[in-house]
């Protein structure tokens, strides 16, 4: 299969779009779930991110294996310092800052040993949110050792592992099993997506409307539907999904479609334009920041707000501490960018691989080739 790579080169608006609105609602999982958890009181919040739960993860590895063929042939040297040295920096650094942040909580959950410990192991299992961008180096490695095998093998091993019931109990191996279809989809299918979402633009905007309106309930149905005994099936259903979305086969039709809702209202948003949905695309445009940075403003708001103004109840202050966890990293990055803090979001050159002598030529060519101040976009 053949990839778009014209497509590529500068940024594509419904992609941002639709980036900002996945890492919207996982941030929108975590901040409802924290305020729920510490008020012991149920948010509306609760039902949006049940029923997105079976396809907005996916939706965010497929969008992020779409521009994987830019990279997939480089030399290793270059494509381990774009995806994964990338990744590692970011994991580590913010690790750290994690547990800084949370260490009076641990050490007095475990002791300074225990919090020790936790924090090593979280270098081969995944700490909190952070297991998103761990995992998504180790796609991108596999994905260029299986370059050269076919997709017609490599998908449906791969559908496979999300249809088997793989609970390890390890994040990697687990997550692995039940993500990697979406981020290998993205990468060999993403010629397709991007035809569907020039489909989509040729639509009607009230018929597209009418069509998610249908998936959407179609949706909520099958997750909303409890099974009759679920005890039976909890050795065959997928993790972590609810009511018959958890069902094997279905739990991938439910992801795989769902991702391509996501695609469709990211189009919708694009064609609607900047100033009704400016702000969701500024988030896609910076998914990593907020991903990394959110829980240290999330975390912030949640405490202050249920020691201080508990009686706003758990609705409004899910809303205000979603707020802050998405415009806080925005409002960090901005603040820190030409600081000697930029390193917080932005990797240092002395944690970047030096380009092998074929990038070095390609950026050259490149740059005589594009016309002058035209930059290359950032996706992937």
């Amino acid at each position: 299969m053949t990839h778009a790579a014209s497509a590529t080169r500068q940024r594509i608006d419904w992609v941002d779009y639709a980036k900002g609105l996945s890492i919207i609602m996982v941030v929108m999982l975590h901040s409802s779930m924290g305020v729920q958890k510490a008020l012991g009181d149920c948010t509306w919040y609760g039902y949006i991110v049940e029923w997105a739960r079976p396809f907005r993860i996916p939706a965010f590895f497929l969008l992020s294996g779409l521009f994987l063929a830019r990279r997939i042939d480089w030399p290793w040297r270059d494509f381990l310092d774009r995806r994964v040295v990338h990744f590692a920096y970011f994991y580590v650094l913010w690790l750290i800052i994690s547990f800084l942040f949370k260490a009076p909580h641990f050490i007095n959950l475990y002791g300074a040993d225990g919090t020790l410990k936790l924090f090593l192991l979280s270098f081969i299992d995944p700490f909190g949110s952070l297991w998103f961008i761990y995992l998504l180096a180790i796609f991108a490695v596999v994905v260029k050792l299986l370059r050269n095998v076919s997709p017609w093998i490599v998908w449906p091993v791969a559908a496979l592992l999300e249809i088997l019931p793989i609970h390890t109990g390890w994040m990697v191996p687990d997550e692995f099993a039940a993500r990697f279809v979406y981020f290998y989809t993205g990468y060999v299918a993403a010629p397709h997506v991007f035809r569907f979402a020039e489909t989509m633009r040729r639509v009607s905007i009230p018929a597209l409307l009418a069509g998610l309106t249908i998936w959407a309930l179609i949706t909520a149905i099958l997750v909303f539907t409890d099974l009759p005994d679920p005890s039976w099936m909890d050795w065959v259903t997928s993790s972590g999904l609810p009511g018959i979305a958890k069902l094997p086969v279905i739990s991938l039709l439910v992801g795989l479609s769902g991702t391509l809702v996501v695609v469709t209202v990211g189009v919708i948003m694009a064609r609607l334009g900047g100033r009704l949905f400016g702000f969701v695309r500024m988030v896609g445009e910076r998914t990593l920041v907020v991903y990394v940075a959110f829980f240290l403003f999330m975390a912030s708001a949640r405490i202050i707000l249920v020691k201080v103004a508990p009686w706003l109840g758990a609705d409004v202050i899910s809303t205000i501490v979603l707020a802050a966890a998405v415009i806080g990293p925005l409002v960090m990055h901005r603040m820190v960018r030409n600081t000697p803090l930029k390193f917080l979001f932005e990797r240092p050159a002395l944690f970047r691989l030096p380009p092998s002598d074929t990038l070095r030529m390609r950026q050259r060519l490149r740059s005589i080739v594009e016309k002058p101040g035209q930059a290359l976009g950032s996706h992937g």
